[in-house]
């Protein structure tokens, strides 16, 4: 596996100057959520500090705040309270989602159900949740209410799907595409829609914002799929070829199907119709993935959307906002963690 290279060449700084651009008020969001994840349940706060602490890149929080500066909002503190609830929304998906895939690692260490067992991971996400709906309506903005309770039915809904088409080698991309448009670009296209919502941008402004956002999550998923095949555990965080042993089919794998020949696409029905797949069976695959040069066919697709994404922003008048969320763009393929 060694010897599959990632497209990356030089180092995109963009993530570490959106970090910069929006560094105080992504500090005020974390203490918001750690505020009012507040319990006086013991075990609600151990595994919600234990949760926060852990880490993870924030982007969706910060495209947000990005996003909301890039509008011009001024006006109060509505930006920080819906970042807050962008990444509830998240590390709630993140902890139900670990239960599902029985996931031991996540961000380098230990997930909470591996602790503290499934049965407190799921109280504890719809724990997160809860809160997070209560800083909705505390917002006050109906129209936002709806676009982030939406967002959520919206991400559910793909978690569902992909169960539904789990094992099937076969997959159309398109059934592909419809689950992490749902399961990831959903709440990307929320977390950008909101900036223009909070500033009374014009309808335009708002749909460019969300196709922004829609298409960067599908970039940034496909890559993220990619790199589960090809990327190193210390870096990436999570358990590599975590995918494939549960039996997840993405585009990496739906790209070697499309190709292989008869016995390679009867050997890949197997595989992925057991309930188990070995250590020796994932690097025959990865075998497979550098035959058919499948990680440059996911990133080439990727870049289609990273294209869509960049000039979403064309309608906005230049700005350091503007460049910085624009370079984001490519850094979702450049990437390694």
């Amino acid at each position: 596996m060694g010897s599959i290279i990632p497209l990356k060449k030089e180092l995109n700084n963009s993530y570490v100057e959106l970090k910069n651009l929006v560094e105080d008020k992504l500090n005020q969001v974390n203490q918001l959520i750690k505020y009012r994840l507040a319990s006086e349940i013991n075990l609600i706060h151990k595994m919600t500090n234990y949760h926060l602490r852990s880490g993870g890149k924030k982007i969706r929080p910060l495209l947000t705040l990005g996003s909301s500066k890039l509008c011009g909002y001024t006006e109060g503190n509505r930006d920080i309270n819906l970042a807050a609830c962008v990444e509830l929304i998240h590390n709630a998906t993140l902890l139900h989602d670990d239960v599902i895939d029985g996931s031991d690692i996540r961000r380098g260490i230990k997930t909470s159900n591996a602790i503290w067992g499934n049965q407190s991971s799921v109280l504890v996400g719809d724990y997160l949740l809860s809160r997070c709906f209560e800083m909705m309506v505390e917002d006050g903005s109906h129209e936002v209410l709806k676009l982030l309770s939406c967002t959520s039915s919206k991400i559910a809904q793909g978690e569902i799907l992909q169960l539904e088409y789990k094992g099937e080698i076969d997959m159309l991309e398109e059934t592909y595409l419809k689950i992490i448009n749902s399961k990831t670009a959903e709440l990307f296209a929320a977390a950008t829609r909101v900036g223009a919502c909070i500033s009374n941008k014009n309808r335009k402004e708002k749909d460019a914002l969300e196709s922004y956002g829609r298409n960067l999550g599908l970039a940034f998923q496909i890559a993220d799929d990619a790199l589960d095949y090809y990327s190193s555990s210390k870096i990436f965080g999570k358990e590599i070829g975590k995918d494939f042993f549960e039996g997840k089919v993405t585009l990496p794998a739906i790209f070697v199907y499309q190709k292989a020949n008869h016995g390679e696409r009867i050997f890949l029905e197997k595989i992925f119709k057991e309930k188990k797949r070995s250590e020796e069976e994932f690097s025959q695959m990865q075998s497979l993935i550098k035959k058919y040069d499948s990680i440059t066919a996911c990133f080439k697709r990727a870049e289609h959307f990273v294209a869509i994404s960049y000039n979403a922003l064309s309608t906005f008048k230049s700005s350091k906002e503007k460049s910085v969320l624009q370079n984001l763009t490519s850094f979702s393929l450049e990437r390694s963690f």
